[in-house]
């Protein structure tokens, strides 16, 4: 077995784990780190299989005393959301094993099937990829499970937000002003929760992004049940924030285009996409620096910081 660098190292007792969960015959030839995650250890495994051919594994473990936490919800949310998106058509790892409270695992651990793709996070392309992401994003909310997820929870509040160094302080006042009302109701959707360009996946084949398409979602951890407006909002933070301003604005009308219902009236709308961006305020150096990672060097903190503060006086001189 090879490891492509010591970083791609399986604990030994997650790597006896994983082979307990492989098909008769099957072994790891290959352990690959991938980067660009925030809360979780990500490793591609790549099996040999008893045909002489392979096949890819992604492992996940959380091993951050945060994430270690937390990881018992978050894994048991993940695991729920893959089997319910099996053989739904939307483009999902299925579910191989799992060890949420770390009982045979050095960490709290998710094996799942490897997905075709990678995340593109350039400017380039961005304008073809936004109605393809608002239309996969309807389909996730046109889905009605048996089983209905746990209601969604939203940390921020008025008192945690981070207004950045130089931001406008009258457009960030009457923003945290917006998130002191009490959130507006409205019809629950099946949620991703973390639905925005890291965790999409796309074939962008020759000659360029006109003819790209998805062919994944990952990171179901936070699957929910809430309102659609909660995942537009994300999405659209995270394109502002990638892409600039407008595309925040941008990603809301392409989901309406692709059939996706928004909250009835504009404070409600405005609610939502303020206090995802607000949220934002709060993580601005662990969201900017995967980007970086993934080839953005420009995005540093503070040039997220200033697309964050761009982007949330826009909001506020639009509807505010």
């Amino acid at each position: 077995m090879t490891n492509h660098d010591e970083a791609s190292a399986v604990r030994p007792l997650t790597l006896a784990w994983v082979r307990r969960h492989l098909e008769a015959g099957e072994r790891i030839v290959g352990i690959e780190a991938l980067h660009g995650g925030i809360t979780a250890e990500m490793r591609r495994l790549t099996i040999g299989t008893r045909d002489g051919g392979t096949r890819d594994l992604v492992l996940r473990s959380f091993v951050d005393p945060f994430s270690v936490e937390r990881a018992e919800d978050w894994l048991g949310r993940e695991a729920g959301a893959l089997t319910l998106l099996a053989g739904t058509g939307v483009p999902a790892p299925a579910l191989v094993a799992v060890d949420p409270s770390a009982a045979q695992c050095e960490y709290p651990s998710l094996l799942m099937t490897h997905l075709a793709g990678r995340t593109v996070l350039d400017d380039e392309g961005v304008e073809t990829r936004v109605p393809l992401l608002a239309r996969q994003l309807v389909a996730i909310h046109a889905l009605r499970p048996a089983e209905q997820p746990r209601d969604y929870v939203a940390l921020t509040t008025a008192d945690t937000v981070v207004v950045p160094k130089g931001a406008d302080a009258a457009a960030w006042a009457a923003a945290i002003d917006v998130i002191r009302r009490p959130a507006p109701p409205g019809e629950g959707r099946f949620l991703h929760r973390d639905f925005q360009p890291g965790n999409v996946l796309f074939d962008v084949p020759p000659p360029g992004p006109a003819g790209a398409r998805i062919t994944g979602v990952v990171d179901w951890a936070a699957a929910s049940w809430g309102p659609a407006d909660l995942d537009v909002a994300h999405c659209s933070t995270n394109l502002a924030l990638l892409h600039g301003p407008a595309w925040g604005q941008r990603f809301a009308e392409a989901y309406e285009e692709a059939g996706g219902v928004l909250a009835a009236t504009a404070s409600e709308r405005l609610y939502w996409r303020v206090r995802d961006g607000l949220a934002c305020s709060e993580e601005v150096r662990s969201v900017a620096q995967p980007w970086r990672e993934a080839g953005r060097a420009e995005l540093t903190t503070r040039a997220v910081e200033q697309r964050l503060d761009a982007y949330v006086t826009s909001l506020m001189d639009a509807w505010g």
